[in-house]
């Protein structure tokens, strides 16, 4: 009985079959080249330039290299920084424990409950006490920048949202003049900004006459200083003595926020009126047949199905917050004694007045490691929340 041995394949096989498999990735490679190479140019070595920058005293010309002497400038004792890291650390510990006890089934809230008070505890003793020896520390101007640009942020961001929303879900309605509404609440977003500043500038003017004190007259309000007020603006409208932090933005900020909320609501509508028209109009005739009413309806389905739009707008929201400077160039005044001078105001000044162009930098790097840091903690906390159907 004879056995017979299976073909040989000839060699050449394999080495054509592996020739053609780098062809197609050079080809792969050569059709993301250009991208790639833009992308380098114009987007990686600014960054890498940046930081190369931010490690010396430059100052119009390249002077010494001091490591992280711009940084200690900027941010003061490394020590007081740890600590303030370390407070937001034990806040993100708080977090964790007091999410994973709600979650669990087992016994032990409690525990649960305790620790998490103590790591608050911590965390606000922590960031209250690394941020004193911070301001004390460090360049003042930088440091009270940050406040201003978190109130900036906070006092816009939830604002137009919730507006762009509301306006999004009326207008999704049958409705007359549909349309006509839409291209309205959408032109603020792709007017120039500085020009719009430029007239916003003026209906906060601080005379009588200006259209925004004319409003508080009309409604028996005094008129005010608006972008030439520098106190608080829950010290000046409701006559409260807060001090610090805990006195809010100032006037000036305001007004300034008013026009970051007209500018963005449009943008937001539109976005959210693609997002309500993704959702089955068969859940709301089911809903609608179990006996739900509007607001149920909206509360159950439009919201939980509109949460990933909503995400998206906050996130895209909170960086250009951060990152805002036209209208806020345009609309600030010396008279509000930099209650209006966000963290990149500040680093402008730096840069273009001052000519300290590694200090700058390494402003700009530090502001760059915040947003990437509240990126990741909104992607984290409110990330997991969304409802992707």
């Amino acid at each position: 009985m004879t056995t017979s041995t299976p073909p040989v394949k000839p060699a050449y096989r394999k080495r054509r079959w592996r020739w053609m498999d780098v062809q197609e990735q050079l080809t792969g490679f050569l059709f993301v080249a250009p991208a790639m190479i833009v992308i380098s140019v114009f987007g990686l070595f600014p960054i890498f330039y940046a930081l190369y920058m931010s490690s010396f005293k430059w100052r119009v010309r390249k002077g010494s290299f001091i490591r992280f002497g711009n940084y200690e400038k900027a941010m003061g004792d490394w020590r007081a920084v740890a600590l303030f890291i370390f407070g937001f650390l034990l806040l993100a510990l708080a977090y964790w424990v007091w999410t994973k006890a709600l979650r669990s089934r087992h016994d032990g809230k409690l525990l649960a409950g305790i620790m998490t008070a103590l790591a608050l505890m911590g965390a606000g003793w922590g960031i209250m006490t690394g941020w004193q020896q911070m301001l004390a520390s460090g360049d003042d101007n930088f440091l009270n920048a940050l406040p201003i640009t978190v109130f900036y942020a906070l006092g816009t961001v939830p604002a137009e949202i919730g507006i762009a929303l509301v306006l999004a879900y009326l207008l999704y309605q049958k409705i007359r003049g549909q349309e006509l509404f839409r291209m309205i609440y959408f032109l603020p977003y792709i007017t120039p900004a500085v020009a719009a500043a430029v007239v916003f500038r003026t209906i906060f003017n601080p005379r009588k006459t200006s259209l925004a004190n004319q409003f508080l007259s009309w409604i028996g309000l005094e008129t005010q200083r608006w972008l030439f007020e520098p106190k608080p603006f829950l010290n000046v409208m409701f006559g409260t003595h807060l001090e610090g932090l805990k006195a809010g933005p100032s006037m000036a900020l305001v007004a300034v926020i008013f026009f970051g909320v007209w500018t963005y609501v449009g943008y937001n509508t539109v976005i959210f009126l693609a997002g309500l028209g993704s959702i089955p109009h068969d859940l709301y005739e089911a809903a609608e047949i179990d006996g739900a009413d509007r607001w149920q309806s909206f509360r159950n389905i439009t919201l939980p199905l509109l949460s990933p739009v909503t995400f998206y707008l906050a996130l895209i929201a909170f960086i250009g917050t951060f990152k805002a400077f036209n209208h806020l160039y345009v609309m600030r005044s010396p008279a509000a004694l930099g209650t209006v001078d966000t963290t990149s105001l500040v680093i402008f000044d730096t840069f273009y007045k001052a000519n300290q162009f590694g200090y700058a930098t390494a402003q700009a790097i530090i502001l760059f490691l915040i947003i990437l840091a509240l990126t990741l903690v909104q992607s984290k906390v409110f990330g997991e929340k969304v409802f992707y159907g």
